[in-house]
């Protein structure tokens, strides 16, 4: 029997990795820039966390959460996003007993069990990114400013900023209400989930893929014409902040997030390259959260990306190709190997990507497998070059040789390496 990967779940394979590794990397050492520490939170979280912290009638909690249940019949789930899980472990562990304004980062696989298609499969990987306990719109400002530093970074301007804001208790009720009496009236063109949504959480109609649906929206009373004049003066004070900073946006009225948990602003990074799947990244405020999974009264704000869509986003343009080792040692005879094999440990302790073949090989198959592994140099050593103390490196590009001594072959390779080969 042959066994393949769980439907939604996919390997990412060596030549893909290289990718990864730039974008977690890129998005460690800019986070880190602004102040941002590393959190790495557990895959399983009591069931109810994600019910109290997302929404007990989402979809994610309703229909996509892969649960289970231990031993001792504690309801667990594979968590499905990271914001709840991270307010956690900061309640917790009293986190907040420290520096009053904490910034966290995470990066790692979620779970949500919905139809795989094209950017979405049932793993997926998030970068998670927290500020907790400043409530003012500089915060705000600040982390979408970063995210989209982030993505020129990566070579991927040619992104949307989206902007809204929820407003905040008092100001939504009276919205929702508007709301609710609007989808009555066209409840028939509405679809048979949506239709429940309104009597639940009208908002969540606005989330809809279902066309009709989407018709519907279009005329739906918007948010920023019930906002109080706390959520006027916040959201005004994010957009001339965006503006001062030269980050391009545009302000959807009737963008909203998936989750319960959000209040005033909210956004989302969306492409044209990526079809239906067009959202890259998304966030917003949540400043109820924290005190509704019994912490302190402490606001906050975060972002989620989707780091498959980036990663996608990346090859499409051929920025990045797999890169092979520096240097592939060619020995030929007995005594040639053994100095060879001791000369390739030593080089990788010295910072050089190094490779040989173990098998006893003649020198055009030698240097097929050097080229199979996109090598920049190969070193050529048989009886003649021990004898000299002379060896011939070989530049898989140019295909120029040049003599190097074999007296301290890996200080010169070093150095060599270090001067651009030069």
């Amino acid at each position: 029997m042959q066994y393949k990967a769980v439907r939604g779940f996919k390997d990412i394979l060596p030549s893909q990795v290289e990718t990864w590794n730039m974008i977690e990397s890129e998005a460690k050492r800019l986070f880190s820039l602004f102040g941002y520490r590393e959190i790495r939170i557990p895959v399983l979280e009591k069931a109810e966390l994600f019910a109290r912290g997302i929404g007990q009638d989402t979809d994610i909690v309703s229909k996509e959460m892969y649960t289970l249940t231990d031993r001792r019949g504690t309801q667990l789930a594979m968590r499905p996003e990271a914001t709840a899980s991270i307010l956690r472990a900061y309640i917790e562990n009293k986190l907040y007993a420290g520096n009053p304004v904490l910034k966290l980062f995470t990066m790692g696989p979620m779970f949500r069990y919905e139809r795989p298609q094209k950017g979405r499969r049932r793993q997926f990987h998030q970068i998670d990114v927290e500020i907790i306990g400043d409530p003012g719109p500089r915060s705000d400002s600040e982390l979408i400013y970063m995210i989209m530093d982030f993505f020129s970074r990566l070579g991927l301007p040619d992104l949307v900023l989206l902007i809204n804001s929820l407003g905040c208790i008092e100001c939504r009720g009276p919205f929702r209400a508007e709301l609710r009496s609007y989808l009555r009236k066209h409840d028939a063109h509405l679809c048979p989930d949506c239709q429940l949504r309104v009597k639940t959480n009208p908002l969540r109609v606005f989330d809809c893929k279902v066309e009709r649906c989407n018709q519907v929206m279009k005329d739906a009373p918007s948010m920023l014409d019930f906002l109080c004049n706390d959520c006027t003066r916040h959201f005004d004070g994010v957009k001339a902040y965006l503006e001062q900073l030269n980050v391009g946006f545009s302000v959807n009225p009737h963008l909203m997030r998936g989750l319960d948990y959000y209040t005033r602003t909210t956004f989302e990074v969306q492409t044209e390259e990526l079809g239906a799947q067009n959202a890259v990244a998304g966030g917003g405020r949540y400043d109820l959260l924290m005190k509704d999974l019994g912490g302190p009264n402490s606001p906050a704000i975060g972002f989620a990306i989707g780091e498959e869509r980036i990663v996608e986003l990346i090859e499409q343009q051929g920025v990045l190709r797999e890169r092979g080792p520096d240097l592939v040692l060619a020995p030929l005879g007995e005594e040639a190997e053994t100095m060879a094999f001791l000369w390739l440990q030593e080089l990788r302790k010295a910072g050089v990507s190094c490779e040989m073949e173990y098998r006893s090989l003649g020198l055009k198959a030698q240097m097929r497998h050097a080229d199979r592994l996109d090598a920049r140099k190969v070193l050529i050593v048989g009886e003649d070059e021990l004898n000299k103390g002379r060896g011939i490196l070989r530049d898989m590009s140019t295909k120029e040789q040049i003599e190097v001594s074999l007296g301290d072959v890996v200080k010169e390779i070093v150095s060599m390496k270090e001067r651009k080969w030069t």
